[in-house]
């Protein structure tokens, strides 16, 4: 059984449309894929050049629902189980940089995204998705991209997440089983 988290469907229909509303603020951002991708490119400064670039979740959401991009968490199963996942994702966990773990992470990436598809990684907070990204670029993966602030977010003072940034601080749409 799924439930869907408590974004009012007004809001939910603003998120695919030019800005995507978040606690009164708006990240303005242009709807069209390629402008996405180009400003995501600019990015490359943070990425050290391990890969293509960055998004921001808003700009994840854009891009994958539109078909523009495929998303993949590298989240655990529990993470993506108990925390909540975002509808539609593709499922590729991430374990480490060791051979054999790298090795299950690829595998189960080709199987769902061809190497030359555009490819966005998420995971809790931004790091393990950055690890992800350079990895698949290696990989052969051109177009791999990093979800910056990730599902749940960096944590604040009280060493909280969901309350800075990440995926669901931003309104987009989750589900938990």
């Amino acid at each position: 059984m799924s439930t869907v988290d408590a974004v009012p469907a007004a809001r939910q229909a603003n998120m695919t449309a030019h800005a995507a509303p978040v606690d009164g603020h708006v990240e303005h951002a242009p709807a069209d894929p390629q402008a996405i991708l180009d400003i995501a490119r600019t990015r490359l400064d943070a990425t050290g050049g391990a890969y293509a670039g960055a998004v921001t979740p808003p700009q994840a959401w854009r891009l994958a629902h539109s078909g523009a991009a495929k998303l993949v968490d590298v989240r655990t199963t529990a993470e993506v189980h108990y925390v909540g996942r975002v509808p539609d994702a593709l499922h590729a966990e991430w374990h480490g940089k060791d051979a054999d773990s790298v090795a299950r992470f690829l595998a189960r990436l080709r199987q769902s995204v061809a190497a030359d598809e555009v490819v966005l990684f998420l995971c809790r907070s931004g790091v393990r998705s950055h690890h992800a990204a350079t990895v698949a670029r290696e990989a052969g993966y051109g177009q791999a991209f990093n979800v910056l602030e990730g599902f749940e977010g960096q944590r604040n003072h009280a060493q909280q997440r969901g309350l800075i940034d990440g995926w669901r601080w931003h309104g987009l749409p989750w589900i938990q089983d």
